[in-house]
């Protein structure tokens, strides 16, 4: 059984500062530290091909559990990502996030389609408020990159 989370944030910067802010891998474990510590990730932007064998542990108090996350797709031109992830039981973690401009200035959208079996009604709702949930953390990053409007 599988589900898709959508979440869609605007911000008041420009797409190509958000797009910088949505790749970066040390702002996502930024990012989640509230709900879900991740260890073993690499620094910097995301790049096609790379796989990532990261730990993850929700809220930093249960155990550390696998978690592979493989980028698929990076395209600078479109502003979207696509990668595919599993582990610390889920069967499958399918993410896309696209940045695009709007009047006020641009909106990440993530959907994300997960199969975790008879979980995946609980896993949708942790998804659902863990991508809302980063919306303060990623406005203070643009705030402290200048990126703010």
């Amino acid at each position: 059984m599988a589900g898709t989370v959508r979440v869609a944030s605007d911000y008041a910067t420009s797409p190509d500062a958000l797009w910088a802010l949505t790749k970066d891998l040390d702002a996502l474990v930024e990012m989640n530290a509230r709900m879900v510590t991740m260890t073993g990730m690499p620094h910097g932007d995301m790049v096609p091909g790379q796989v990532i064998e990261a730990q993850v542990s929700l809220f930093g108090r249960l155990p550390p559990q696998p978690y592979r996350i493989d980028i698929l797709t990076v395209d600078d031109a479109s502003r979207t990502f696509t990668s595919a992830e599993h582990g610390s039981g889920v069967k499958s973690w399918n993410h896309t996030a696209t940045v695009t401009e709007t009047a006020q200035g641009a909106r990440l959208t993530d959907v994300i389609e997960i199969d975790a079996g008879w979980k995946t009604p609980l896993v949708l709702f942790w998804a659902n408020r863990l991508y809302r949930a980063r919306h303060a953390p990623r406005l203070r990053l643009l705030d402290q990159r200048g990126q703010l409007r």
